[in-house]
């Protein structure tokens, strides 16, 4: 399936002088260890990018998390400061982000200046797949060029996978 689409996330990443390599699949998976099937590529090196709300309100948050885990809400809030967080609805964060879910990517709300954080597990792999922004297209980054180029802050938001 070939694209031959440059999406703002590449641009960026190329404006930084970051390599990337673009990732295809079929657009109509939205889930992310169904990506990782579809791509080849172990559950644990593909990222989500979940929208997160506060409690107290204010700019909801963007926490990316590997395929293969579930955010904990109370860890993840505890690591960022707040009493207390929850998950955006899919309409939500569509609404929020202008993206379509399962294609919400950090890079592409990089001009929206979300706070963005990262799950501890990422930190000890080279590189990992996240999406582009549009369904059906991943980015796999090296993970210190990504953390430097979203200002993502590494945090412990979730219980590992079993």
């Amino acid at each position: 399936m070939a694209r031959n689409v440059k999406l703002n996330s590449m641009r960026l990443l190329e404006s930084h002088g970051i390599p990337y390599e673009a990732l295809t699949y079929d657009d109509s998976i939205h889930d992310a260890a169904e990506v990782a099937v579809a791509l080849g590529v172990p559950a644990q090196e593909v990222y989500k990018t979940l929208v997160v709300e506060r409690a107290a309100g204010g700019k909801p948050m963007l926490v990316m998390i590997a395929a293969d885990r579930h955010l904990d809400l109370k860890k993840f809030a505890a690591a960022v400061g707040e009493k207390k967080v929850s998950m955006a609805s899919h309409a939500d964060a569509e609404r929020l982000t202008g993206l379509k879910v399962g294609g919400i990517g950090a890079l592409a709300l990089v001009h929206k200046d979300w706070n963005v954080y990262l799950d501890k597990p990422a930190a000890a792999l080279e590189r990992i797949c996240v999406s582009a922004g549009q369904r059906g297209t991943n980015l796999r980054v090296p993970v210190q060029d990504l953390i430097r180029v979203l200002n993502a802050r590494v945090v412990e938001a979730t219980e590992p996978p079993g």
